[in-house]
């Protein structure tokens, strides 16, 4: 075996994608991406067996001061796990490669599953056996960062992933009867979602910004969604949905609903109602009282044949696919085109003949008083299986800087996001 370098993108890449477990964050592009838009050195690095590729790592180089730095291979290396010899040969090298470049210390989080649910909460068996893979990482050194349950990680620990290898009256039929109802409002509505182009990303970065100061997350500037955009359609597809509504026709149908209550209610006798007719016109009233409301909330877009309301990213790489980001307006939430523009990149993804749907990232710690378990149940609804990742490691290759930097810095790093969180707020309003 011999550990290799630089390895040539086209080479790099197809032999990552031959692999079943391969992720995006895993590719060439996202070590482009990562240079351009994170300041990250991107190494591709790997070990071949009579010339031949067995495994590959994307380490991202983060400088630190004093020369220091530290490496992060996104969920981790492309390898055989249960291949002892290969996995050890590989992780002496890069403890050797990163040495050279004063690393403190190199994390991985594979894309091993723990645990895996299905959408009626039944146990789903994992093809693998996991634990055994968590022993043999750890038997070469790595440190376990603990069984996370919020988004303490560099990658998100929980997921819920749609298999689209079924039917697609059966992905629906996994669909909460809610998500079902309000899909069919949004066609009612005449909701529409399009295939955005980079002509949308500035709309997309707006509707991110929306939904971060409704969520409490620091979104992306306009540059960074530019970059990923372009990065990832040289190659592979980074895919942007466009749901909006048209304002003007939905206030048209609302009226007209509300003449016809109307007109039924003066069908009714002033006096001397039946129970039945009584009962009929306290709904009617309360139909009418609901549309009244409706109307109010439309009238301020009366003019407008179009308001785009949300702006979902899918990337695809290999025969997978991630909801990256998803920015939705604050208005007009009734239309549910939300979950009209999520349904028609399931359906876009299933026509084209994607094998796996990741939903990118849920939460583990299901308390009622989590802020983030709205989230969950919103993503929960789409039916996928509840997935549960192995977790974080790190291999340490300086303790006393590692203790440094586990300990010191990420209070210096919740300062810095809330100095940023509270800039941005400023800026915004």
């Amino acid at each position: 075996m011999k550990f290799v370098s630089n390895i040539e993108k086209t080479k790099y890449e197809e032999f990552v994608k031959s692999n079943s477990k391969c992720h995006f964050l895993q590719s060439y592009s996202w070590g482009e991406f990562s240079k351009i838009c994170k300041g990250l050195i991107p190494h591709y690095v790997g070990v071949t067996d009579n010339g031949k590729i067995i495994a590959t790592a994307l380490l991202l180089e983060k400088k630190l001061p004093l020369g220091y730095s530290y490496f992060y291979s996104p969920r981790g290396f492309v390898i055989d796990y249960f291949d002892m010899d290969t996995l050890k040969f590989f992780t002496e090298e890069i403890k050797k490669y990163t040495k050279k470049h004063k690393s403190i210390f190199t994390k991985i989080d594979p894309d091993i599953i723990w645990s895996e649910k299905d959408n009626k909460d039944n146990d789903v068996s994992i093809p693998y056996d996991s634990k055994k893979i968590f022993n043999n990482i750890k038997s070469l050194g790595f440190r376990h960062k603990g069984f996370t349950k919020n988004f303490e990680t560099m990658q998100p620990r929980y997921t819920f992933r749609i298999d689209m290898n079924q039917s697609f009256e059966e992905i629906e039929s996994k669909f909460s009867k809610t998500t079902k109802q309000r899909i069919k409002k949004a066609n009612s509505l005449n909701t529409k979602v399009r295939i955005g182009t980079i002509d949308d990303i500035e709309k997309f970065s707006e509707l991110m910004i929306i939904t971060e100061n409704r969520k409490n997350f620091l979104s992306y500037n306009l540059d960074y969604y530019k970059n990923l955009y372009e990065i990832y359609n040289k190659d592979n597809k980074f895919i942007l949905f466009m749901g909006s509504v048209n304002p003007k026709e939905i206030l048209g149908k609302y009226e007209e609903s509300l003449n016809n209550i109307t007109s039924e209610l003066d069908k009714l006798p002033k006096e001397g109602l039946s129970k039945s007719q009584n009962t009929h016109k306290k709904e009617l009233i309360r139909e009418k009282e609901s549309v009244e409301r409706t109307i109010l909330e439309y009238t301020p877009y009366k003019n407008q044949d179009e308001i785009i309301l949300n702006a979902h990213a899918i990337i695809i790489y290999a025969s997978k696919a991630w909801v990256l980001y998803a920015g939705n307006h604050n208005i007009l939430t009734n239309t549910f085109s939300n979950y009209k523009t999520y349904y028609e990149h399931i359906k876009y993804c299933y026509d084209n003949g994607i094998k796996m749907y990741d939903q990118f990232g849920t939460i583990g710690d299901l308390s009622k008083d989590n802020p983030r378990l709205g989230l969950h149940e919103f993503k929960k609804k789409f039916g996928g299986d509840y997935v549960e990742f192995i977790g974080e490691f790190d291999l340490v290759t300086k303790p006393f800087m590692y203790f440094i930097f586990t300990t010191l810095v990420p209070i210096f790093r919740k300062i810095k996001r809330e100095k940023a969180k509270k800039g941005l707020k400023n800026e915004i309003c």
